[in-house]
C-alpha cells in the first residue's frame, strides 16, 4: 500500500507571497521548506508560417495556456522527482475523490517480484486545472513572470494542409504525450518519480490506430518506471 503523507509527515509550509498567485519553489518572499507538484499534459497548435522556430514558440505558448493555465512563466527545467519535502496536488493536498474510486488499468511486476498497479492519472491532471483555472477563468495560476521549476518533455512537428506528411521534413499526422507519476512506498526516505514522454505519429491518419498505439504504449511507460526504480533500489 502506498503511503499518503499524513499530518505528521506533511510539510505544509509552502506559502507564496502573493494572495492570488502561486509562485516557484524557494522564490524570494516565499516561506517554508515545502513545495507542491502539479501535473499537466497539453498540446498547442498554430497555422504554419515560413519560420518553424517561431511556429514552435507559439505552439508551446498555447500549450501552456490551454487546459490548466500556466502561461507567462519562466520554466526552469529540472529532473523528474517530487521529494520528501514535496506534495502532489490532488493526491496529498486537495485530494481528488476520484482517486478513491479508481480501479487499476493493469498491473506490472517490479524488480522485487511485487505487483505495481497502474491507474489513470486524469484525476490529478484535472486537480491541476481546478487549482490554476483556465486562460479564460483563472483561479490561482503561477504569478506572471514567475520562475517555476518544471520537469517537462515536448515535441514539435508540422503537418501539411493537404496530402501526406513527410517525416524527412519534420512532418507527422500528429503528436502524442504521456505523463505518469509513481508514488514511492516510503515517502519519508525516497522520492516520487515523474515520467514524461512525447513523440510523433507518422503511421496514418486513423485516430483509432493512434489510440491503440497509446493504449499499448502505457506499458512502455510503466516499464520505464520499474527500470528507474530498480536502478535506485526504490519501490
Amino acid at each position: 500500500m502506498t503511503m499518503r503523507k499524513s499530518a505528521d509527515t506533511l510539510d505544509r509550509t509552502a506559502i507564496s507571497p502573493y494572495d492570488n498567485f502561486c509562485d516557484g519553489y524557494s522564490r524570494p518572499g516565499s516561506s517554508g521548506n515545502g513545495y507542491v507538484s502539479v501535473l499537466k499534459v497539453m498540446t498547442g497548435e498554430v497555422e504554419k508560417t515560413d519560420d518553424f522556430l517561431l511556429d514552435g514558440i507559439v505552439a508551446y505558448d498555447r500549450a501552456e495556456a490551454n487546459g490548466a493555465y500556466i502561461g507567462q512563466v519562466n520554466m526552469e527545467t529540472a529532473s523528474s522527482f517530487c521529494g520528501i519535502a514535496g506534495n502532489v496536488w490532488g493526491y496529498d493536498l486537495a485530494r481528488s475523490e476520484a482517486l478513491d474510486m479508481d480501479k487499476p488499468l493493469f498491473e506490472v511486476t517490479q524488480y522485487d517480484g511485487s505487483k505495481l498497479p497502474v491507474y489513470d492519472a486524469a484525476p490529478l491532471v484535472a486537480a491541476g486545472q481546478t487549482l490554476f483555472g483556465t486562460e479564460t477563468a483563472r483561479r490561482f495560476p503561477p504569478a506572471p513572470g514567475a520562475h517555476v521549476i518544471c520537469a517537462n518533455k515536448s515535441t514539435t512537428n508540422g503537418r501539411p494542409a493537404t496530402g501526406e506528411p513527410d517525416p524527412a521534413k519534420g512532418e507527422a499526422y500528429g503528436v502524442w504525450c504521456y505523463i505518469a507519476i509513481s508514488i514511492t512506498r516510503d515517502r519519508n526516505s525516497a522520492a516520487d518519480l515523474f515520467i514524461e514522454d512525447a513523440g510523433t505519429w507518422t503511421k496514418n491518419d486513423s485516430e483509432s490506430d493512434l489510440a491503440a498505439f497509446l493504449k499499448e504504449h502505457q506499458r512502455s511507460v510503466a516499464w520505464s518506471i520499474i527500470a528507474c526504480g530498480k536502478d535506485q533500489s526504490v519501490l
